[in-house]
């Protein structure tokens, strides 16, 4: 059996697959990604992963890596929520130790692809999908071409700024989109909604760093007004930063993805809510906006394997 290996390096967890050319993930592991300090330390650790799920190096045809600020060039570049920082070789320095073709781009992009190939967008042509995780990514489709710029770095609606005065985004963009619409984002709105309000809050008791994006889901479902209150403010900023993105390419659809969307209802009704109402005129009606149709524990490892798949 053919097979690819898929990797998804997230802010906090990198994620590594064994995927067949059918879009089935066979085999997996992990590790934190925010534990490993120094980069060559990270590339010998990816690869003790890989070898860890490979019994047959001869049945892979190829490594596909999703990763944040992915260049052409097999480089990752000043990515904001990894801690390393500059121009870091990834395809090179893993080159060293394996003996197979490597993809590499935007994390994004793999979720396009993977959309593509194994999920909600096979029949689609023109498609945005926006990733909901530390930061957020996005990759765009038309035409049935992936948008990917000069040297790979188009689409990165996430430093998007949609506000010259607000919060800064780990590449300090002022008022970037992430820095509202992200796992990060919401638990700095969070904070801003216990100062801007006074009603009791679960919150009220939880540090910045012990908080976590599903606590804010459950704490909606007890009816907690500052949890209700956030998911309202990161909807509405939402919806109409997609209802502008729709002006780029008018996606037929807009696949959202990652840990974000698992809070369900509470984030996808006002975003729908703000999306209809900011786009304009001609627009509306005519783009759909949908959750990921790949396996959520398995999309990333999927959407990275796809780029093999895609290029062999």
């Amino acid at each position: 059996m053919k097979l690819a290996v898929g990797i998804d390096i997230g802010g906090t967890i990198t994620k590594i697959g064994l995927v067949s050319e059918d879009g089935k993930c066979i085999k997996k592991t992990s590790f934190r990604t925010k534990e490993i300090n120094n980069f060559s330390d990270y590339i010998q650790e990816l690869y003790s992963s890989i070898e860890s799920i490979t019994d047959d190096p001869n049945s892979i045809c190829g490594i596909g890596i999703g990763a944040p600020n992915a260049s052409k060039n097999g480089t990752i570049e000043t990515p904001a929520n990894l801690k390393w920082e500059g121009k870091l070789n990834l395809v090179e320095e893993l080159k060293n130790k394996v003996n197979t073709e490597i993809f590499l781009s935007n994390d994004a992009n793999c979720a396009a692809v993977g959309e593509m190939m194994y999920g909600n967008a096979k029949d689609y042509k023109d498609f945005i999908v926006i990733t909901l995780g530390t930061g957020l990514g996005s990759g765009i489709v038309s035409n049935g071409m992936l948008i990917e710029g000069f040297d790979g770095f188009a689409a990165e609606l996430g430093h998007y700024s949609i506000n010259n005065m607000g919060r800064l985004t780990g590449l300090g963009v002022q008022g970037g989109l992430e820095a509202y619409v992200s796992a990060t984002g919401i638990k700095r709105t969070i904070m801003y909604m216990l100062s801007r309000y006074m009603n009791d809050s679960i919150f009220r008791g939880i540090s910045f760093n012990d908080l976590h994006g599903e606590d804010i889901t459950k704490a909606a479902e007890n009816n907690d007004f500052i949890a209700i209150k956030t998911f309202e403010y990161t909807g509405k900023i939402f919806g109409e930063a997609l209802a502008n993105f729709v002006s780029f390419t008018q996606p037929e659809a807009i696949i959202l993805t990652g840990g974000l969307v698992h809070s369900g209802k509470w984030i996808l009704e006002p975003t729908k809510k703000s999306f209809e109402q900011n786009l304009l005129p001609f627009y509306r009606g005519k783009v759909k906006l949908l959750t990921s149709g790949l396996e959520d524990k398995d999309s990333a490892i999927l959407g990275s394997a796809a780029l093999v798949w895609k290029n062999i």
